[in-house]
């Protein structure tokens, strides 16, 4: 069906000035040829058997035959680390043929895996095993492995490669087919894992282990300790690739029941209940894939890795955002009974995202259903099924198991683009579900409106909520969050200039002015040069890391 020629400009005109324009990719992932870099002269053991494999490789193409060669490479590397674990040159050649082993195994479809695999080899044959893990979630067989050395990486949001040098091959595990129970053990779909493949060698066994850098800092091998090699980039930027975020962002804003089903909480990796859960929120017009570029940072530092891990809260950011924080609740109620937390939360809220982290650590009573309707709930005439799902998103309490938040760039007071022509244009775009139509209609027909509020005719959105004069926002202004919760502030200011009041010119980050994001409560306030996607701001990074570090210590 064509689209409507008046409509397609609006949504452009909306996109770009929401802050969120732009065609380059999130990120791409190419196939390149890796070569052998050295950061020292090789010893002599490693170099002879380097031209002499290389040599027999050349006029092999059976993968056995490959892979025979590679490994008795990594043998002589593992002997000669043993000897001398400070021999770069040795590591490099080590982790270079561990990759190409990885390669070789998934190029020629060979199963290791399952049963032990018999490669020749000039010096007598191997026996090439798995080192078996109990959890089927990490069992090699489920899943595709891409050596990170053979991508090139590039786009939007991957533009650090952020790795550690160490012993093993970095390796991007992808994997296949639909993933049972995906939903209940909350999972995140089409997650991509970033693990390190170790070859030992006892005699002419060969055991391939798999780490997980983000659990693993430092490995035996060869009899002595070494730190864990780790590229922490592949991983994300192979998920945004294959994934492709952007697609559902414009349709979660207008068309949001379409993608219902991404209104869910996601874990990133296994549940340790002995680290902290940093529970990230995006804003409006957007998915969890804007956090990658501070995942990409958060993930290289080592303190941070030994400390916390990540949850994700996406959802169709169409919603009223009330709606969308009842399902957070509910959400947070069912993960909670799977992985009980040892230790409280952390929330970390973009935009929209923020204003749902604001919900959370605050305590209503009927304080926000009077404000709204100026009466109690049960003096309020609605149906009874209508009452109770505005109960659910009105009338609640803080959630005890958050220890802090940080907001960043949050319309925690609204923001004048919402109520601007392009807002509200925008705004009549926005196709709700008929539940939360239904929901919406009958309570705006229930308030009876004031002067100089924001008169609506029909059920409210995400947009019409982040308005400053519409009823919810200047009620929930009147409830405080709760006391005792610690809450930082970052706000983008795109440098040209204005006042921090709501007086002209205006400090802004080109969508929310900075007395919508300011609290007069928060323990530290930051202020970076950013325009709205400052949460990508790497002033605004590195001031996550030191809250969290903070939080950490405490």
């Amino acid at each position: 069906m064509p689209m409507n020629p008046r409509r397609f400009p609006a949504v452009l005109v909306l996109t770009a000035a929401l802050g969120f324009a732009g065609c380059a990719p999130y990120a791409t992932v190419s196939p390149v040829q890796p070569g052998l870099k050295l950061a020292s002269a090789p010893s002599a053991a490693i170099a002879q058997a380097g031209h002499g494999i290389q040599a027999a490789l050349a006029e092999k193409r059976d993968p056995l035959a490959a892979l025979g060669g590679y490994l008795e490479w990594a043998r002589i590397a593992q002997q000669q680390l043993a000897r001398d674990p400070g021999d770069r040159a040795a590591r490099d050649t080590y982790n270079f043929v561990v990759a190409r082993v990885i390669g070789e195994i998934q190029r020629a479809s060979l199963d290791p895996w399952s049963r032990p695999l018999r490669v020749p080899a000039a010096g007598g044959d191997f026996l090439l095993v798995h080192q078996q893990v109990p959890e089927p979630l990490r069992d090699p067989a489920r899943f595709d492995l891409m050596p990170a050395d053979q991508l090139e990486i590039k786009g939007d949001y991957v533009r650090e490669r952020q790795r550690k040098e160490g012993i093993g091959a970095p390796v991007v595990a992808v994997e296949r087919g639909t993933r049972e129970h995906e939903r209940e053990d909350f999972r995140m779909p089409g997650l991509c894992y970033g693990v390190t493949a170790l070859i030992r060698f006892e005699g002419r066994r060969a055991a391939i282990a798999f780490e997980d850098p983000l659990d693993t800092g430092r490995v035996t091998f060869a009899g002595r300790g070494f730190p864990l090699a780790a590229d922490f980039t592949a991983p994300l930027a192979v998920t945004l690739a294959r994934e492709n975020p952007r697609r559902l962002e414009v349709s979660g804003l207008l068309r949001p029941d379409d993608k219902a089903r991404t209104a869910r909480l996601t874990r990133t990796r296994p549940y340790d209940p002995e680290k902290t859960v940093v529970l990230i929120i995006h804003g409006l017009k957007d998915s969890p894939a804007t956090w990658v570029p501070m995942l990409n940072r958060l993930q290289a530092d080592e303190e941070l890795r030994r400390n916390y891990q990540v949850w994700l809260f996406g959802y169709p950011s169409g919603y009223p955002y009330p709606h969308s924080a009842a399902i957070l609740r509910r959400e947070l109620d069912a993960i909670e009974r799977r992985y009980p937390l040892r230790k409280k939360m952390i929330v970390i809220g973009h935009s929209m995202g923020g204003c749902i982290g604001r919900l959370l650590v605050t305590d209503t009573g009927d304080k926000l259903w009077r404000g709204i309707f100026r009466t109690p709930p049960d003096k309020t005439p609605l149906p009874a099924g209508i009452k109770a799902q505005l109960r659910e998103e009105l009338v609640f309490r803080h959630r005890p198991e958050i220890g802090r938040v940080i907001f960043i760039a949050a319309p925690l007071r609204g923001s004048d683009l919402a109520r601007s022509w392009v807002g509200r244009f925008g705004s009549r775009l926005v196709k709700l579900p008929s539940t939360v139509l239904d929901t919406g209609n009958a309570a705006v027909r229930a308030i009876a409106f004031e002067g100089g509020e924001m008169r609506l005719d029909r059920a409210p959105n995400s947009m019409d909520l982040l308005t400053p004069d519409n009823r919810f926002m200047r009620a929930i202004q009147t409830i405080p969050i709760t006391p005792g919760i610690p809450h930082h502030v970052i706000c983008g200011d795109r440098g040209k200039g204005g006042h921090k009041d709501k007086t002209r010119r205006v400090m802004s980050d080109g969508v929310v002015p900075f007395w919508s994001s300011h609290m007069e409560t928060a323990e530290s306030e930051l202020i970076v040069p950013s325009g709205h996607s400052a949460h990508q701001h790497p002033q605004a990074i590195a001031e996550v890391e030191r809250i969290l570090k903070l939080h950490a210590g405490e």
